[in-house]
């Protein structure tokens, strides 16, 4: 399994949003998912990596819906 890593800077807090930057860009993040007592100027370390079994159940969730949607029309 690869595991991809950004390190961003909480540049400030918005409401319920932190703000971070990374580069020349920018994400908002939920701020109940941010380390306790981190602070404007912290620099964090997001991690990234796929979840194949919730792929796999989004996929037949899809596959699921559409064959719904496929019979209807056929009545």
């Amino acid at each position: 399994m690869t595991i991809n890593e950004l390190k961003v800077t909480v540049n400030r807090f918005e409401g319920e949003f932190a703000v971070l930057t990374y580069g020349e860009g920018q994400i908002l993040w939920p701020k109940h998912k941010v380390p306790e007592h981190t602070k404007d100027g912290d620099v964090l370390v997001l991690v990234a990596k796929r979840d194949v079994d919730a792929t796999k159940d989004r996929e037949e969730l899809a596959k699921t819906l559409l064959n719904e949607i496929l019979k209807k029309d056929e009545n």
